[in-house]
């Protein structure tokens, strides 16, 4: 599900899985900003809302850093 969106500045996501109750509450997104003649992406997440339940089983972040990094070479 789009959290947020602003054309040609950002775009965020959650992830609401039918499985997974209540849902994790992450959020995801890519921040865009003009740079000399192209554009720079910055990729970021946010866990500071996760649900208490997922909290207790310390599952955070699910997608490594790593992971992360690789997704803005695509």
């Amino acid at each position: 599900m789009i959290t947020s969106f602003e054309p040609d500045r950002e775009i965020a996501w959650t992830i609401e899985a039918p499985v997974a109750r209540p849902h994790i509450g992450h959020v995801y997104g890519y921040r865009l900003e003009p740079y000399d003649g192209g554009t720079i992406v910055t990729s970021w997440y946010d866990w500071s809302r996760i649900d208490a339940v997922w909290q207790e089983r310390d599952i955070s972040p699910i997608i490594p850093e790593s992971a992360l990094r690789a997704t803005l070479g695509i």
